[in-house]
This record gives C-alpha cells, structure tokens and sequence, in this order.
C-alpha cells in the first residue's frame, strides 16, 4: 500500500512539473483542439426508430423567429441563400442561375405527392422535422447559433427538401402520427428520413410519434436510416 501510494504521489509530482504556469499559459499562442470526426452511421429502420428517446413535448416559448433562417448558406460567397443552394442541389434540370441568385427554369421531383414542379417559386423547401417540432423534441434548450445550425441544416440531404408549397403547407408543424405524404411510395423514404433527422440533432419523440414510426419501419423491411451526428 505504501508503494502504490507514493507511486501516485510520484505521479502527481510529474503532472504538476509538467503543467504550464499562469503566466507561460497566457503567453503561449492557444491550440485549437482538433475538431471531432464526424461517421456516417447506418441502421436498420427499426433498430433507429427503437433508438430514438421517448419524452413529453412541450411548445411553451416558442417562436418560429428563434431559428433564423434563410442565412447565407454553406458557400456564402456565391450570392445564394440556404432556399436557393437546396435547390440547386436538388434540381432535377438544373436552372439558371441570375443576378441575386434568381432562379430561372429549371425542373424538380416532390417526392411527398410524386410531382413534376416548375418554376423553382412553386415550391418550398421543408424542414423535414419541423421548427416547432424540433422545439417540442429539444430545441427549446439550444443556443440561438445552434437553432440557425438546424434551420439552415444542408450537412446531411434529408433535413431540407424541396417540395410542392401544398404538401409542405399540408404538413405544417405535424409529426408522422399526424401526417404523412399522400404518395404511398413516399413512406419508408419519409419515415427513414424523419428518424434520420431526429438522430442527427438528438431530437426526443412522444409515444404516439414513435409508435407510428415502429408501424412504418414494421412495412419497410430492407429501408436504411443513414444520419451523421450534427457537430
């Protein structure tokens, strides 16, 4: 016993030889931690529906203003907004791109209803968890830079998606016990994705909220849900 504890001391002795003082700290040039790696991860649907936690929602507070959004987007310097960059990424026939970053022709797929849509000014583009539902899920808690991180997510493609502005306004702020695309070979794809979104910003689910995605996933044998953690 005496042995292990003057190891320990030895060990401490060395730690605090081997820390900077106050002073040499503060005159050295700060070292950016590295920043943390971020890995793909792929579950079975239902596995990823099972590994979503379960809590009570709550609105209170909240204000579709705390998530700003359209910002700059991921490129700031070509002149688009986070709308326009999801656009033209998800063009179907790529359009023109004008002053402003105005759109013109061009041609995109609403998976949501299995529509053709053109002009790009008929469409939205929806959160595919909502503002209000990502408050209700955990948001409420989450620095304002972190809201706009969310609201102007294109790190992972199923959080933003264009689609008709009727299917999107059909949707509103609803879960998928509440609301699902009309086109029945939009389910798994929706149910994948609203998992995926959930996963990736560690959004919570209600048990009405999970039991419709067990229900899902239980009819989509063979659907994968692939979701990078936010950073």
């Amino acid at each position: 016993m005496i042995m292990k504890r003057s190891a320990v001391a030895a060990a401490a002795f060395a730690l605090t030889l081997s820390l900077p003082t106050a002073a040499h700290a503060a005159a050295q040039p700060a070292t950016p931690a590295p920043a943390a790696a971020t890995v793909p991860q792929v579950l079975p649907i239902g596995i990823a529906v099972s590994a979503l936690p379960i809590a009570t929602e709550d609105r209170t507070g909240y204000q579709r203003t705390s998530f700003r959004h359209w910002n700059a987007g991921d490129i700031p310097a070509d002149g688009c907004n986070t709308r326009q960059e999801v656009l033209l990424a998800e063009a179907v026939v790529y359009p023109e791109i004008g002053p402003g970053c105005t759109l013109t022709g061009g041609v995109w797929w609403s998976y949501y209803d299995e529509r053709e849509v053109t002009p790009a000014g008929a469409l939205d583009i929806d959160h595919m968890v909502p503002l209000a539902e990502a408050w209700d899920s955990g948001a409420s808690s989450w620095t304002a830079q972190r809201r706009e991180a969310y609201a102007n997510d294109q790190g992972q493609p199923a959080s933003l998606v264009a689609v008709t502005a009727r299917s999107n306004r059909q949707k509103a702020d609803q879960d998928p016990a509440e609301w699902l695309p009309p086109a029945p070979d939009a389910l798994c794809r929706y149910g994948a994705e609203w998992t995926a979104t959930k996963l990736r910003w560690g959004l919570a689910v209600d048990e009405l909220e999970r039991d419709r995605l067990l229900d899902i996933a239980a009819g989509c044998g063979g659907t994968d849900v692939e979701f990078t953690p936010a950073p």
